[in-house]
């Protein structure tokens, strides 16, 4: 399995591929293993994110997941940069619960790209998120898009 490690704001990623899609973005280091033409397009799409030069990924994505999960990351992927949505509005759409799209959500395999940082708990308060720095990770991807501040 090709994987290939990157520097980022928030710190080390390891970006992974699989049959020729992306399917996950790890947190921390990793060794590189085989950087293909699609690893490297990755970084240089993540490096033009966090340089906020890049607003929308153009990735062949492949997470591993349930089909509800996959419902839900689709969803997730339709959020505008720089916009938000509520756990809530999420399952409203989808004809379920706030807590089914929040576990979707903490499944997410391919942080940052497939954008679970833009869902928030009701009342606009952050939720919870994977990153290296909790609440903070999600935090600064939200005031990089410029989204609106959001409360604790």
């Amino acid at each position: 399995m090709p994987k290939l490690s990157l520097p980022s704001p928030l710190g080390p990623l390891v970006v992974v591929e699989t049959a020729g899609a992306l399917t996950r973005i790890d947190w921390g280091e990793g060794e590189p293993i085989a950087a293909t033409p699609l690893l490297r397009e990755a970084k240089r799409q993540l490096e033009a994110y966090f340089a906020r030069r890049l607003t929308r990924f153009e990735l062949p994505l492949a997470p591993s997941g349930t089909a509800f999960q996959h419902l839900v990351w689709r969803l997730m992927a339709k959020i505008p940069y720089g916009a938000t949505r509520s756990y809530g509005e999420l399952a409203a759409t989808l004809g379920t619960a706030p807590r089914a799209v929040d576990g979707a959500c903490r499944a997410n395999p391919i942080p940052i790209v497939v954008p679970c940082h833009r869902v928030l708990a009701a009342g606009g308060r952050l939720g919870g998120y994977s990153g290296f720095d909790k609440l903070d990770s999600k935090r600064f991807l939200l005031a990089l898009e410029g989204a609106p501040p959001v409360t604790a």
